[in-house]
């Protein structure tokens, strides 16, 4: 079903909330014959995927956390049926009509009572002294993560139907489907009989393959199989619709003096990604970026808005594009014996690959080497032990910090660490360090955690000129 002219279009979680505003602004068209050649992979509603698995910023156990290490069976059974009632809460703030509510909660009912029916014979199954829990969590996490996108693409789908547009469920989930399959079967079985002219396929998210997505990619799959159907169907364009625009920093931080990119391309998403602010994963920009398929990143409530390409296009002129930051933690090994012993390093990667902290970046000089990590400080405590094992008489330290950076495809011949480094010291932010690749994509200055706004803010007015700078108002939620 290779189509040169369709676009494959995703919608995140927190957009999907709001389903019932994006019929009117992103799913009808002013000129009907564009409603169709376009594909829709959907997230799970806001919150559904933290209440199934486990809370993405604070960590509060879900179904999944509860089912692998609960003492009895109350925890995640009292979870999954929580699960249910934030579906059926979901879907009843976004259709309007009784017969679509009723078909939703049908549905809700049949997949979670599945669900837990399932993981009740998986229990007793692992009673047995052959069998392991430990062995199929993996595949429980899976399980649990399909119910999400498998609910959201079935509700939009109802709605979209009620508003005479001839929508299709596609549910890539593998549920109760006894074949295995690769992502790229999986995807060509659910879409080699869609005709896009005439049908509006709405994706789940997450697609159930032999390659498992939740161990490469965790909870960043939905845009891995958002990025392969673009691929594989030789999509004109790969499109992601957000609550907000690409723009040039947070507007709460630069007092809304920001602008959007408008172009840009997949090196900068790179390090976008790199500093926690994901345009998209960079595996699904890889991805994005083989198949030649430009990406474009919009503002789903202003439909009328060509948002930011995404390409591999270099930059026409040299210039800085954004400022963005994150918290971090700064994980510094001093050892005097250090000088000239090969090993350290690798080491301390092979531990934090162990224990799964993400590396934003890295410094080290003759006896230190220090690591700047995205991870919470009880992970580091745990790599913190086994480094003490392995190296008793180093000194270990422990820090939080922030990252501020500046982004752009081309920024040779700027002097960005001197202008930055010259703007924080004026806005009085003491720089606890500044790092600097000679790519020339990016310049990261490491500051107190505490002066990471007035750091963004004191970069963005030096390294942005006002005069290229418009002002971005944030669109009001539609009553």
């Amino acid at each position: 079903m290779t189509q040169s002219t369709h676009t494959v279009e995703k919608i995140g979680g927190t957009s999907m909330s709001r389903l019932d505003e994006l019929i009117g602004t992103l799913f009808q068209r002013d000129d009907p014959t564009k409603i169709y050649n376009r594909m829709f992979v959907v997230s799970a509603f806001g919150g559904i995927t933290d209440l199934l698995l486990e809370h993405k910023k604070s960590g509060e156990a879900g179904v999944y956390a509860r089912f692998a290490n609960d003492e009895d069976d109350h925890g995640w059974l009292d979870a999954l049926s929580g699960v249910a009632k934030g579906m059926r809460e979901a879907h009843g703030a976004v259709l309007g009509n009784p017969a679509d509510l009723s078909d939703a909660d049908d549905f809700v009912r049949d997949r979670v009572e599945g669900a837990r029916n399932c993981l009740i014979d998986l229990q007793r199954l692992c009673s047995y002294g052959h069998f392991r829990l430990s062995q199929h969590m993996m595949l429980t996490r899976e399980l649990l993560s399909g119910l999400g996108e498998a609910h959201s693409a079935y509700v939009a789908t109802l709605a979209l139907r009620r508003a005479g547009i001839n929508a299709r469920f596609v549910d890539l989930s593998g549920w109760r489907d006894e074949r295995e399959m690769t992502l790229d079967e999986r995807i060509h079985d659910g879409l080699d009989d869609v005709d896009v002219t005439e049908e509006l396929p709405i994706v789940t998210g997450y697609a159930q393959c032999r390659e498992g997505l939740m161990a490469e990619f965790d909870r960043g799959y939905s845009e891995v199989t958002f990025s392969r159907i673009a691929a594989l169907t030789g999509a004109h364009e790969a499109i992601i619709h957000k609550e907000f625009h690409l723009s040039s920093a947070d507007p709460k931080l630069v007092k809304g003096k920001v602008r959007k990119l408008g172009h840009t391309n997949y090196d900068v998403a790179d390090q976008l990604s790199n500093m926690g602010m994901e345009a998209i994963h960079p595996k699904a920009a890889k991805t994005l970026r083989q198949a030649d398929v430009a990406l474009r990143v919009t503002n789903a409530f202003e439909p009328h808005d060509p948002g930011t390409l995404i390409d591999d296009q270099p930059a026409g002129t040299p210039g800085a594009e954004i400022v963005t930051g994150l918290e971090a933690h700064a994980l510094e090994l001093f050892e005097q014996d250090m000088v000239g012993v090969k090993g350290y390093d690798a080491k301390i990667l092979e531990l934090l690959t162990r224990h799964g902290i993400r590396i934003v970046s890295k410094t080290s000089n003759a006896n230190t080497i220090t690591h700047y990590v995205d991870a919470p400080l009880r992970e580091l405590r745990k790599v913190e032990r086994d480094l003490n094992k392995v190296y008793p008489s180093a000194e270990l330290t422990i820090q939080p910090l922030a990252i501020a950076a500046v982004i752009g495809r081309d920024l040779s011949g700027l002097n960005v660490l001197g202008e930055g480094l010259k703007a924080l010291a004026e806005d009085g932010v003491e720089v606890l360090a500044a790092h600097q690749t000679t790519r020339s994509v990016d310049v990261q200055f490491v500051v107190p955690r505490e002066s990471l706004a007035a750091s963004i803010g004191a970069l963005h007015g030096a390294l942005l000129p006002a005069a290229e700078v418009a002002e971005l108002k944030p669109k009001k939620k539609a009553a």
